[in-house]
C-alpha cells in the first residue's frame, strides 16, 4: 500500500499512468473523505476509476458507482468432487447456455419458471415503492431477468483446491440498470452545468435534492434487480448441472455480492456514500469472491476489515489491455492454448476475453494480501460467456 497524493491510497503494483491521473482527479474532489482507495486490480473507466473506493460526504458520482449497477458473483459449493462428474462436459455447457439467454441484449421469450416470477412480483413491488415505472427504462426488463449479458459475463463450473465442485457467475443488471445509470449520469451533467469538474463524468448529485432521492431509489432497485438476476440464473444452472449429473444438487455455501454500488457507511469518524466502483466489500469476516480472467483461477475469500482500504478488496484481475487492443494482438490459437483442459464455446468472439488480456490474477490476489484471506482458490471445467 502507498499514498500516492494525500487523498489517494493505493494497492495496485500494476498501475498505469492514465489510471493513476484518472484516479487522482478523483481522489481531489472536495466531497471526498478520507481517501479514494485503488484495488490491485484498478484500471481506467468511465469517468472514475474500475477497482476505486470512493467515500464522499453529501454527494455521490453516479458515474462512479458504474453503468452496471450492482453487478457482482454468485457461487455455489456443491456436495459433488470433480471425480463424481461424467467426462463429457460439452452436454452441461449447451444445456446452461440454452437455459440462459446469453448475448448482450438477449432476453428470455417468456416467463415460464415459478422462481422467475416470483423475483419479477417482488421487483415490481419494490419499483412501486420507489415510485418508478422500470418500464420507461427498459421495455424487456422483465424479460431479462436470468440473463448473462456479454463482455466479462460469464458462467463457469469450477474445481476447488480439494476437487470440490462449485457453481460460479458473474453478472449485473442487465439493460434496465445500464439505462437507469446513463439516464443519473446525466441528471448529473446538468445539475453541474456551470461547476468546474476535472472531467464530466465526474459530475455528481447533492444529497437533500430531488435528483439525488429519486438516484438513490432507483439505483437500488437496479442492485436488487441484479442480485435477483443471479439468484435466478443460479437457479437454472443447478438445474441443468443436476440433470448432467443425475442427482440432485446440496447447496452447501453460497455467496452472492455486488462490486459496482454505493451504500452509506462510517468510516474515519464520519458517516459517508461509499461507492465501490469494482470492488467487494471486506469488512471483517465477511465472505467474497474474486474472479480471475477466463481460464485462470478464482478465489473464494473473507475480508481483514482494514480500515485503510475503506473495509474493500478487488473484484477481479482487472483490464490490461483494451478489447480493441487485444483484438489487434491475440488470435484464436492464442486462447485455444489458454483453455486447454477446460470446456468452453470455441469462438473467435472471445479473443478479447483471453487472459493475457488481463492483469496477473495471482499479483493481484498476493497484493490484496492485508485485504482478504483466501479461502478457496477455484479453476475452471466448464465456462459459458455471451458474444
Amino acid at each position: 500500500m502507498e499514498h500516492l497524493t494525500p487523498t489517494l491510497v493505493n494497492w495496485a503494483s500494476i498501475l498505469e499512468d492514465n489510471t493513476r491521473a484518472q484516479a487522482e482527479q478523483t481522489a481531489a474532489m472536495p466531497f471526498v473523505h478520507p481517501h479514494v482507495a485503488l484495488m490491485p486490480d484498478a484500471h481506467l473507466g468511465l469517468g472514475a476509476t474500475v477497482g476505486s473506493v470512493i467515500p464522499t460526504l453529501g454527494a455521490i458520482i453516479p458515474a462512479a458507482v458504474g453503468v452496471d449497477i450492482g453487478c457482482g458473483m454468485i457461487a455455489v459449493r456443491t456436495q459433488y468432487a470433480v471425480t463424481d462428474l461424467p467426462e463429457d462436459r460439452k452436454p452441461v455447457r449447451q444445456a446452461i447456455e440454452r437455459a440462459v439467454p446469453l448475448n448482450a441484449g438477449a432476453a428470455n421469450a417468456k416467463v415460464s419458471r415459478e422462481h422467475t416470477e416470483r423475483r419479477l412480483e417482488h421487483l415490481r413491488d419494490l419499483a412501486s415503492a420507489a415510485r418508478f415505472d422500470p418500464g420507461s427504462y427498459a421495455a424487456r426488463w422483465d424479460l431479462q431477468l436470468g440473463t448473462l449479458g456479454s463482455g466479462n459475463h460469464f458462467i463457469e463450473i469450477t474445481a476447488d483446491e480439494a476437487g470440490g465442485v462449485w457453481l460460479f457467475l458473474h453478472s449485473g443488471s442487465r439493460g434496465v440498470g445500464n439505462r437507469i445509470a446513463q439516464k443519473h449520469i446525466a441528471v448529473a451533467r446538468e445539475a453541474c452545468e456551470g461547476v468546474e469538474l476535472p472531467h464530466r463524468d465526474l459530475a455528481y448529485l447533492t444529497e437533500g435534492t430531488e435528483e439525488f432521492d429519486a438516484y438513490i431509489r432507483e439505483m437500488r432497485w437496479a442492485q436488487t434487480y441484479a442480485l435477483l438476476n443471479r439468484e435466478e440464473m443460479m437457479d437454472r444452472v443447478v438445474h441443468q448441472f443436476a440433470e448432467w449429473v443425475g442427482g440432485d444438487v446440496e447447496r452447501r455455501e453460497e455467496i452472492n455480492c455486488h462490486h459496482n454500488y454505493t451504500e452509506p457507511e462510517h468510516h474515519y469518524g464520519r458517516d459517508v456514500w461509499l461507492s465501490r466502483k469494482g470492488a467487494i466489500n471486506a469488512e471483517q469476516g465477511r465472505p467474497g469472491l474474486i474472479p480471475g480472467s477466463m481460464g485462470t483461477a478464482s478465489y473464494v475469500v473473507t475480508g481483514k476489515g482494514n480500515p485503510v482500504s475503506l473495509n474493500s478488496a478487488p473484484h477481479g484481475a482487472g483490464r490490461e489491455y483494451s478489447r480493441t487492443r487485444a483484438r489487434r494482438t491475440f488470435t484464436a490459437e492464442d486462447l485455444r492454448r489458454a483453455m486447454v483442459g477446460i470446456e468452453y464455446r470455441d469462438t473467435d468472439a472471445f479473443i478479447d476475453e483471453i487472459p493475457a488480456a488481463y492483469k496477473d490474477i495471482d499479483q493481484v490476489m498476493a497484493d490484496a494480501a492485508d485485504l482478504v484471506e483466501v479461502c478457496h482458490v477455484l479453476h475452471q471445467i466448464v465456462n459459458v460467456k455471451g458474444d
